[in-house]
């Protein structure tokens, strides 16, 4: 199974449009994650535990093959609730992202494709000690990118989600 995280909470949001083309590409069963989480609070940790969805993530990130998280660019960085998550998923038992392949992504309205969002996703991500993927897809003028369907109207990033995929199940296979 795949799990997919978009940093975008938007119902129709391009980076929710990429991950979905990744598990297009991908071609196994595909989980999309729900990350609207209450906000990270140490006093609220230690008096009611880790709450039950961000438990739930954990246990999907643990159990996936592989993990594709795309995040728009929110003032050159990822999102808050993309961080949200993730600091929430940290405090989890079990190290759910440990040796885990993941693939990263990024939709944005800039030239840059969210460069900036995705590298700083990339530095986000190092402490899990995941198999994180070296290359990634950015898509620039994102909204002009997908057709109704959100297929890619592009060849050019059709064939680098395809090429990030071939890497990702070369991945989860070496780990195999």
């Amino acid at each position: 199974m795949l799990l997919g995280i978009s940093g975008s909470l938007r119902a129709e949001s391009t980076n929710r449009k990429l991950i979905r083309a990744a598990a297009h590409q991908y071609g196994v069963p595909f989980i999309e994650a729900d990350i609207r989480f209450p906000l990270y609070d140490g006093d609220e940790e230690r008096e009611k535990g880790v709450p039950a969805e961000v438990q739930a993530l954990a246990d999907q990130i643990a159990g996936a093959e592989a993990v594709v998280i795309s995040t728009p660019e929110y003032n050159q960085s990822l999102s808050g609730s993309l961080k949200n998550a993730l600091d929430w998923i940290s405090r989890t038992e079990g190290k759910p992202w440990a040796g885990k392949p993941v693939a990263l992504m990024s939709a944005a309205s800039g030239r840059a494709g969210g460069a900036r969002g995705n590298y700083a996703l990339r530095l986000a991500m190092t402490p899990f000690r995941t198999r994180l993927l070296s290359m990634d897809v950015l898509v620039a003028d994102a909204r002009n990118q997908f057709d109704e369907e959100g297929c890619f109207i592009s060849e050019r990033y059709e064939s680098q989600m395809a090429d990030l995929m071939a890497a990702l199940k070369l991945e989860v296979a070496r780990g195999a």
